[in-house]
């Protein structure tokens, strides 16, 4: 993997992650094995079956990346920016991010049992343009965001 900037939004899902470590079961764990998860090129999603259930793991491993989204929308801009989740056990669902009475992010997840990136870099490609449109969202209208 390619070195990941302190200032990018893969190295605020990385402190995400950590910070939800609460026994210290990755302490140990480099930032590739904490990342891998994530990177699903197209030989992993080829072997994941075009319908499935997403397990617990899955789910968290959603519920840490946009949660890394709403923290860097929260360095940014000062607000706090809190994702809602909903997933059935489908792999179907809505992730909307909030910012005072502002709906910031809204977004509608299918197959999440084959969530993931194919690269280091389209993660953070990903991760850096859903905060970039909540930030331009929250500058839009920030009387609502400031409810």
């Amino acid at each position: 993997m390619n070195a990941i900037s302190p200032n990018g939004f893969v190295a605020e899902l990385i402190r995400q992650i950590r910070a939800q470590d609460a026994f210290g079961a990755w302490a140990r764990k480099s930032e590739e094995d904490l990342l891998e998860p994530y990177i699903v090129d197209k030989e992993k999603r080829k072997a994941i079956p075009i319908i499935g259930d997403p397990d617990p793991d899955i789910v968290e491993r959603v519920e840490f990346f946009y949660r890394a989204v709403g923290l860097a929308v929260e360095k940014r801009t000062g607000l706090v920016a809190s994702p809602m989740l909903k997933i059935n056990h489908e792999g179907f669902g809505r992730v909307v991010l909030i910012a005072g009475s502002l709906v910031v992010l809204s977004k509608h997840l299918r197959d999440v049992h084959r969530f993931g990136f194919e690269t280091l870099e389209k993660l953070e490609a990903e991760g850096t343009k859903l905060t970039d449109k909540a930030v331009e969202t929250i500058e839009r209208f920030p009387d609502v965001a400031n409810l």
